[in-house]
């Protein structure tokens, strides 16, 4: 029940998988693999298509059936996105503490299916829509707004479909791991592959979104666009329940914060004791049998944490059990915060690099609606799928990083993957940078065109392929920073924590989005005081350029005080242990 600081072992911050009898599940079900995932894979698919088709236009869909200007059309998209990025963190809450990971999904595909069902009556009714107007009136702001009615609908639709995406973000991945047998060589390989597919999906789910679903929208009625997602929704939710019966289920296991919370609790009632050098730190007999032989030990960062180990009187009960747990925990208990430590200043200094990425999936459909959209002499690209650009990125390169650059990064570097995950993450920084700094540039050019061919009013003749840039390296900003970032969090973060850092990812760009929404309003309000905003109702007469050139050096100063904290950071395996 107790272990002292003897002989030291290379394992640091290790956990300790505990099989379903052990955990004290009802789990007999032997694992179906690709028989259930595919199901579950099928209602991510299209809770996602449903969510991404709308996202993707909804800058369009607001300016055009709503009569909303640029920066109020941002802020509510901006909002949709964070409230979306952060409930994950809730459900992970929900579905690891109360109700497992099954029902956690089933609720959020049920809310997304409201969600999307009352989106599309703004469409079909007229009544939830403001009068519709001509492209003139639009252009000279004329035409009626919505009024507090048909905006509250809208708002609630967003909001079911926010909570919708916090069942389902955080739980897909780790549910479909379930369904694998991790104890057969097997079962791993198909786990491996089940990451790579997930990815994979998702980025054709974006493109088919970036396409199919918004020339529907724009060219054909957006009721019938709106509509088909939702059916696709219902279905794969029917799916979904069809293959109860072949899903694994592990049960919940508690809330992981109050674990945490116990941690800071008893260290500070012990925060008078000194820690002896070959003292008895407690451990629980059911993790030391399951360890075995080997043996956990506290390392030295944070070291007054380690105190909340340290055995006083009669706080181990007869049977080796933890008396109160407010005033006693365990060295896993313990070795657990001090990784979540570790990682926060990398989480924080993540948030302010996903502004790059917020700008452009807005302003950029602003930029496009004021460019020649023709590509060719027959094809002609609606505004809100230039994104597909990055996607496209992202699909063909993805391949030739991990099959090509890292086998030649790895030859040189002698390093697993070629460089390490932060080394990883800061390049994506820096392609953040590089993308406001070419952003800013391209605005400047496409103002200025706008401007001599009708003035405010005007469309540059400017190809809407010289957004191709910004969006090209926003691409490579996900495949370094965003992608690393999941390699991180899933390597460093404590195993029975990363339903919690996968929904961290989303948690970062929710922070992003509403980062922001804060320096939208900062700007509009300080820059507008002489009547000469860089934020107005038209992107003609705004100075978008300047905007993407402080957001360039906002992102500046954050990756230098992200390398402060890299090079500071260790990594579980190199964390130096108690002598």
């Amino acid at each position: 029940m107790v272990t002292g600081n003897g002989s030291q072992s290379s394992e640091v911050c290790n956990y300790v998988s505990v099989s379903a009898e052990e955990n004290g599940t009802s789990n007999q079900r032997r694992p179906a693999g690709w028989r259930a995932v595919s199901l579950i894979l099928a209602n991510e698919t299209f809770g996602r298509l449903a969510s991404y088709g709308l996202m993707a236009n909804f800058m369009v869909y607001m300016q055009r059936e709503y009569h909303m200007y640029q920066v109020q059309a941002a802020t509510i998209l901006n909002g949709w996105t964070g409230a979306s990025n952060l409930t994950p963190v809730l459900g992970a809450f929900i579905s690891d503490a109360f109700i497992g990971k099954f029902w956690t999904i089933a609720l959020g595909s049920f809310t997304i299916i409201l969600g999307m069902v009352i989106m599309t009556l703004t469409a079909l009714l007229p009544q939830l829509r403001p009068p519709p107007c001509t492209n003139e009136e639009l252009q000279h702001g004329e035409c009626i707004p919505s009024n507090n009615t048909q905006l509250g609908v809208l708002i609630v639709a967003i909001f079911w479909l926010s909570i919708g995406n916090g069942g389902i973000k955080p739980c897909s991945v780790p549910f479909g791991v379930d369904q694998f047998d991790l104890t057969t060589e097997e079962g791993r390989k198909q786990n491996k592959s089940f990451y790579n597919l997930y990815y994979s999906i998702q980025t054709v789910v974006l493109m088919i979104t970036q396409a199919a679903v918004v020339y529907i929208q724009n060219d054909i009625s957006w009721a019938l666009g709106l509509g088909i997602p939702t059916l696709f929704t219902i279905a794969s939710t029917v799916l979904f329940f069809i293959g109860a019966r072949l899903y694994v289920y592990e049960k919940p296991e508690g809330s992981v914060f109050t674990g945490v919370t116990q941690v800071f609790v008893a260290a500070y009632r012990k925060r008078r004791l000194h820690l002896p050098v070959d003292g008895q730190f407690y451990e629980s007999p059911l993790r030391r049998s399951l360890l075995g032989a080997r043996e956990l030990h506290l390392t030295t960062q944070y070291s007054c944490l380690n105190k909340a180990t340290l055995v006083m009187g009669d706080e181990v009960s007869s049977d080796g059990s933890c008396a109160n747990p407010w005033r006693l925990c365990t060295i896993q208990q313990v070795e657990d915060v001090k990784c979540l430590l570790n990682i926060f200043p990398i989480f924080l200094t993540s948030i302010l690099s996903f502004l790059a990425m917020t700008q452009q999936g807005s302003f950029t459909v602003s930029q496009a609606l004021k460019m020649d959209l023709r590509f060719g002499s027959y094809i002609k690209i609606p505004a809100g799928s230039v994104w597909i650009l990055t996607l496209i990125v992202v699909s063909t390169f993805l391949p030739v990083y991990d099959r090509v650059l890292v086998p030649a990064l790895e030859k040189l570097t002698k390093l697993e993957g070629g460089i390490t995950v932060l080394q990883r993450i800061g390049i994506g920084h820096l392609f953040a940078i590089l993308t406001m700094l070419v952003s800013g540039f391209i605005e400047t050019k496409r103002r200025s065109s706008a401007l001599s061919h009708g003035g405010s009013d005007g469309a540059s003749p400017m190809s809407v392929l010289w957004l191709f840039p910004q969006l090209f390296f926003i691409g490579f900003f996900e495949i370094f920073s965003l992608v690393g970032l999941m390699e991180f969090y899933n390597k460093e973060f404590p195993e029975n924590m990363r339903s919690i850092g996968n929904a961290l990812i989303y948690l970062t760009c929710s922070l992003g989005s509403y980062a922001s929404n804060w320096i939208i309003t900062v700007v509009e309000d300080v820059t507008g005081r002489d009547g000469s905003g860089w934020l107005t109702a038209d992107i003609n007469t705004s100075r978008v350029d300047k905007f993407y050139f402080l957001i360039a050096g906002i992102s500046l100063l954050n990756f230098i005080f992200y390398m402060f904290c890299a090079r500071r950071y260790h990594y579980k395996a190199s964390v130096r242990k108690t002598s």
